[in-house]
């Protein structure tokens, strides 16, 4: 039997039903990890913002006095000891001791100024607060001049100190004042403080990323952002020694612990361009970028808290633009 040529129509059951494209369940997605979430940062901000006990204070306290005793003594026996044995190594031994000990004082007087440097910008932010609550022009015209005189003598504020002088006259309430001296004083120290930040950014997301040592990511976090946060208190004049910086960075992480600031929100998430894109295709790339961001966000923290005069409207620096810039090329998009 001979099969005929040509095409074979096949007919089909119309009763069939026929699903539309529209209506094709979607292809499934294979499942990837967690949303970064910047554990690193969130454990060295808890970290930096823990508080020891008035029990773990007085333990140390008492801790560190006996070992001063004990050295002193140890010290002083070596020395005098020397002396009777060989009395020209041991007046040697005895004058650097001696110059360690000048070299302690002169520490702790650096300390308490910093100490100082620190209280007066602190001052000088409350007194603009006030001024500005208040609408004081007089308090704002004698906080004016306070600034221009904390900032005198550097090459960074002259052209600013010397446009202020001459505009000053033109303000006529304390908003527009303070916000000139801003304008004039403060800009190019926001410019070299929003340096620093972006610095910092991209140091902790390119180690979060690339090391995958254990609490190399923690450790980079802590020790970067404490660095950030003393040298943007330079930036603004408040010179902070050891102390002084560990202070202040006990101060910012606690604020931003308290308000929450140092979770993972959708703000910090979509401010880094690809950042869930990074996420699905590296978890270390992810958190790298999340951990970046957060390090954004403690910069921001610590000009507000470093700076003397509060931000005006539409000058705070913004989390995006800063992540954006530090992290631009750092990562593939």
């Amino acid at each position: 039997m001979t099969r005929p040529k040509g095409p074979v129509l096949f007919d089909l059951d119309d009763s069939a039903p026929r699903a539309a494209p529209s209506e094709a369940p979607p292809v499934p997605e294979p499942e990837f990890p967690d949303a970064p979430q910047g554990a690193a940062m969130q454990t060295a901000a808890v970290l930096a913002s823990r508080r020891p006990s008035r029990l773990a204070r007085i333990f140390w306290g008492l801790v560190g006095a006996l070992l001063t005793v004990a050295i002193s003594l140890a010290a002083w026996d070596f020395a005098t000891g020397l002396v009777a044995r060989v009395p020209i190594l041991g007046y040697v031994v005895t004058a650097l001791i001696g110059a360690l000990l000048i070299v302690l004082v002169i520490i702790a007087i650096r300390e308490m100024a910093a100490f100082a440097r620190l209280g007066r910008i602190d001052e000088l932010h409350r007194r603009a607060d006030a001024a500005l609550s208040a609408e004081d022009l007089p308090a704002a015209r004698i906080l004016t001049n306070d600034l221009a005189a904390l900032y005198k003598g550097r090459e960074d504020t002259r052209w600013g100190r010397t446009r202020l002088a001459e505009r000053r006259g033109d303000a006529f309430d304390a908003g527009a004042l303070l916000s000139l001296a801003e304008a004039e004083l403060l800009t190019p120290l926001d410019a070299a403080a929003l340096r620093q930040v972006e610095g910092a950014a991209r140091q902790v997301a390119a180690v979060t990323a690339l090391v995958p040592l254990a609490l190399a990511d923690v450790i980079t976090a802590l020790t970067a952002n404490i660095r950030m946060i003393r040298r943007i208190a330079e930036i603004y004049g408040g010179r902070s020694g050891t102390l002084g910086s560990l202070r202040l960075t006990r101060a910012v992480m606690t604020h931003l612990v308290a308000t929450g600031a140092v979770a993972v929100g959708d703000d910090v998430i979509s401010s880094v361009a690809g950042g869930s894109l990074l996420s699905k295709v590296s978890r270390r790339f992810g958190e790298g970028v999340v951990n970046g961001a957060l390090t954004a966000r403690v910069g921001v923290a610590a000009m507000e808290v470093c700076r003397p005069l509060p931000f005006s409207p539409g000058r705070r620096p913004r989390v995006r633009r800063i992540v954006t810039t530090a992290l631009s090329g750092l990562f593939p998009s």
